[in-house]
């Protein structure tokens, strides 16, 4: 574990996703779980030495499987914004470890089986505050990754978890994203409210206003790409040219290419599929 500030800590040893955990007086409010439920049971028993209020609550960031599969495992109340709640709603009850290859981290967890989801039983549509302790930490819709993405921001301690919104040399995984929307929210890291923070991506731990620059650029390059064809029916021989050339924007290991060339072009015919249907017909997002 990575002490951020006093009481606010993240821990990056599992796959998938960089967990957070915030000691109060309360209690803990933990930021995400691991994707094995095995793992989950590991983060949850490592919890139980940093002190603190006897009270737990876990964030989801989005709904996810990288960061939702192993909720159940940490036994207590989960919150959400309420589109994430929406996307469970659509879910089956259990989830299997087979269908689509979305270059998600699960995906290389061996033994997963069947996993029972734990939906959030806390909702909100806008802002969430938890007076925990003396400072309160303020939950906040965000869209972008996701249309129920959201961030766990601490303004008297200058730090904001920003879940997927920032991903640290890894492309962003885009099927279900509003880039217009997630752009917007990079802006607004950029403003002179959050000069001074500590920005923590749920895929890399800490970054820095570079990371989001490059974020923002890579996106910007993503979305300009597609406004040009995304009126044309998906093609599927311009979306792998476009995943070769994204590629290259980042210097992702040997051993990774394979899977983030995937989550490339599985986020891009989804995007691509999903607002062509909408040029094409009305659309309720």
């Amino acid at each position: 574990m990575q002490e951020v500030a006093n009481n606010i800590l993240i821990e990056d040893q599992y796959p998938g996703v960089t967990l957070g955990v915030i000691v109060t007086q309360r209690g803990l409010i933990q930021i995400d779980a691991p994707p094995s439920p095995e793992d989950a049971r590991s983060w949850r028993a490592a919890l139980m030495n940093l002190g603190g209020g006897m009270e737990r609550v876990l964030i989801n960031l989005d709904a996810h499987p990288d960061r939702t599969l192993g909720a159940r495992a940490m036994d207590c109340t989960v919150i959400a914004h309420e589109k994430t709640t929406n996307t469970f709603r659509t879910r089956p009850s259990t989830f299997k470890a087979q269908g689509e290859e979305t270059g998600a981290d699960w995906e290389a967890i061996a033994g997963l089986g069947s996993v029972r989801w734990a939906p959030p039983e806390n909702s909100f549509t806008d802002s969430m505050t938890l007076h925990w302790s003396e400072t309160p930490v303020y939950l906040e819709h965000h869209p972008g990754p996701s249309n129920g993405s959201i961030w766990v921001h601490l303004p008297e301690e200058k730090i904001v978890f920003v879940g997927d919104a920032v991903l640290k040399n890894q492309p962003p995984f885009l099927a279900g994203s509003n880039l217009k929307a997630w752009l917007d929210s990079l802006n607004l890291l950029l403003e002179p409210p959050f000069k001074g923070y500590t920005f923590i991506s749920s895929r890399g731990g800490i970054v820095t206003t570079n990371a989001i620059k490059s974020q923002y650029d890579f996106l910007k390059h993503i979305n300009d790409k597609l406004d040009k064809i995304t009126a044309k029916k998906p093609n599927p021989a311009a979306t792998e040219k476009l995943v070769a050339s994204l590629l290259t924007w980042f210097k992702a290991p040997a051993a990774r290419q394979k899977q983030f060339a995937q989550r490339l072009r599985y986020g891009l015919l989804h995007y691509n599929s999903r607002h062509h249907h909408a040029s094409t017909q009305p659309y309720e997002d």
